[in-house]
């Protein structure tokens, strides 16, 4: 390389250098720290760097340009994303197989069948709402994207492993399968259902309900309406990190009408209203297909069941740890219901739980309780092999 050339070379690379270093700094535009950040201990340098850290331009571009790539020319996403055809996409865990898949259910199952032992102590029964999976809903769209063995077969087993054990889990995916003949049950880039689907699903649950109990007190009036059509983002794109330099390669972004739920007589006042009954003799207990609003799926089942109900529901937890800690809650003590509705996506039934935050010595009486050996191998057949 001649003197000039590498005169050249060096202008170019410091030139380079310096202007992805002056971009880098607007990584720390719009940083204001905590009140209270303290300098000496180190919190403030922690919390400029992880804005820096997140607002990274360098980094961002880089995953942007990296997850276009793997999009368009692989068709792939982060891991927990699989690509579908027409902008749908699945959840991976939908597709993938669990290690010790026949251990985690046996557990599982276990823990449901002492579940309904605890609640029929305190004389409350217990109802399943036992979710489809989405692909089983939409395996027209998941293209080359199949199953393993283990998830064929799930949904049929699991509802009926429980009804065999004398718990109430009325089909979801038949009436769920009819009705995507009036529109999408599920969302194409989320992993969840649809306010349509979740009024579906809380229809044919009050439908079984009704036939099965007589539930207390008077029943009330809801009305569900329409509000404002807003652009949803689904849950499953954030494994697509193409925004925002290449947002235009991304799933179109979907029209989500949602709905709220209210009582006829919410307008009542003074005398009539603070002497009201109070008695709420539902509780639903489940996932973020029942806590997040924009379902509106606790709605759904209050206009449904004409009654109204207190839901203990979580994101984020699976539906095993929310009604553990619901067993354990004043709420069942203070004020039990007569019936709990425990919604529970097929999926998570292989799934292994982190339980270290209760009494072990709680937990194995739990699974220990009667009945619990049959039920397992209802589903399983002989100790640690899938049923067939």
């Amino acid at each position: 390389m001649s003197r000039t050339q590498h005169l050249i070379y060096v202008v170019a690379f410091s030139a380079l250098l310096l202007a992805l270093s002056l971009w880098s700094l607007k990584g720390l535009y719009g940083f204001s720290p905590a009140e209270g950040t303290s300098v000496l201990d180190g919190k403030l340098a922690q919390a400029v760097e992880k804005h820096y850290d997140a607002e990274f331009p360098v980094k961002r571009f880089g995953t942007n340009v990296w997850a276009a790539v793997d999009y368009t020319l692989f068709g792939e996403g982060r891991p927990g994303v699989l690509i579908g055809e027409k902008g749908w996409l699945y959840s991976d865990e939908e597709f993938k197989p669990v290690a010790d898949a026949a251990s985690h259910q046996r557990d599982n199952l276990a823990l449901i069948q002492g579940v309904r032992d605890e609640l029929a102590k305190r004389d409350i029964q217990l109802v399943m709402a036992i979710i489809p999976a989405k692909t089983r809903l939409y395996p027209e769209y998941a293209g080359d994207n199949r199953p393993t063995e283990q998830y064929r077969s799930l949904y049929q087993q699991f509802r009926g492993t429980v009804r065999g054990a004398g718990i109430l889990a009325p089909d979801l995916l038949g009436p769920l399968e009819e009705a995507k003949k009036q529109g999408e049950v599920f969302l194409r880039t989320d992993t969840h259902w649809t306010p349509l689907g979740a009024e579906v699903a809380a229809r044919e649950l009050s439908e079984s309900v009704q036939q099965a109990v007589s539930l207390r007190g008077t029943p009330q009036r809801f009305v569900t309406e329409a509000v404002a059509v807003q652009t949803h983002k689904g849950d499953l794109t954030t494994f697509l990190p193409m925004d925002p330099l290449f947002d235009e390669l991304m799933p179109a972004q979907e029209q989500l009408q949602q709905r709220e739920t209210r009582a006829a007589d919410d307008a009542a006042s003074g005398d009539d209203a603070l002497f009201a009954e109070a008695e709420i003799p539902v509780a639903l207990v489940g996932t973020s297909y029942s806590a997040n609003p924009k379902w509106n799926f606790a709605g759904a089942l209050r206009q449904s069941l004409q009654r109204d109900l207190s839901n203990h529901a979580e994101d984020g937890h699976g539906p095993i740890l929310p009604m553990l800690k619901y067993l354990q809650s004043d709420e069942i003590k203070d004020n039990p219901p007569q019936l709990v509705i425990w919604e529970f996506p097929e999926r998570y039934l292989p799934m292994a739980y982190d339980l270290s935050g209760f009494d072990p010595a709680w937990i194995a009486q739990l699974k220990a309780g009667a009945g619990n050996e049959r039920l397992v191998s209802n589903l399983t057949g002989k100790a640690g092999t899938p049923a067939r």
